[in-house]
């Protein structure tokens, strides 16, 4: 469930969702080609009012765009944050602009997380774990190897942090600028 263009995603953000929270943490890394332009850039945001998480990988620009779409969805639909998405997501397939944009995003709030891909796609993740970005393959594998080996509770926002500093070990496109953000269940 991870994009791997390097230019065009060059971040990791992992999203992770137990009974009592839900967890989402990136890196700060803006690159273009090889060149770092910048190293603590702020990829998770709150929207609706602090109610909902997102993380976005992609041209930086353009998941701002696609973020006040979300933003603008979800004030036409409080509180519904799947509507919102598909909402937005026909958009995206729809117009001609949006389709041009290159980013994916990572949105949760306290009942869901949904993956939302420059396809106009909405996908609900299989489990507890979703991530995407160039590292976004590290990061998946290294939260599921953690939260497998043990079934006693863990803490995500641990496991979250980790898995993206393995991922910016691993990754060149992931740096250890981690902003972490947590919505209590």
């Amino acid at each position: 469930m991870h994009h791997c263009s390097q230019t065009i995603y060059g971040t990791t953000i992992v999203a992770i969702r137990d009974q009592k929270k839900v967890v989402m943490a990136g890196d700060g890394q803006v690159t273009q080609g090889s060149q770092v332009m910048k190293g603590n850039a702020r990829k998770i945001r709150r929207i609706g009012g602090e109610k909902v998480l997102t993380g976005f990988a992609g041209a930086t620009a353009d998941a701002f765009a696609l973020l006040e779409r979300l933003e603008a969805k979800l004030n036409q639909h409080p509180d519904q944050l799947a509507r919102a998405c598909v909402e937005m997501a026909k958009d995206w397939r729809m117009d001609r602009y949006l389709r041009r944009l290159e980013a994916m995003m990572i949105v949760a709030d306290v009942q869901k997380t949904f993956l939302m891909t420059g396809n106009g796609d909405v996908i609900e993740p299989d489990d507890q774990v979703i991530a995407i970005g160039s590292g976004g393959g590290f990061a998946l594998a290294a939260a599921r190897g953690m939260l497998a080996v043990s079934q006693e509770e863990k803490d995500v926002e641990f496991v979250a942090k980790r898995a993206l500093e393995i991922a910016a070990d691993l990754c060149i496109y992931t740096n250890h600028q981690i902003i972490v953000e947590t919505l209590n269940i």
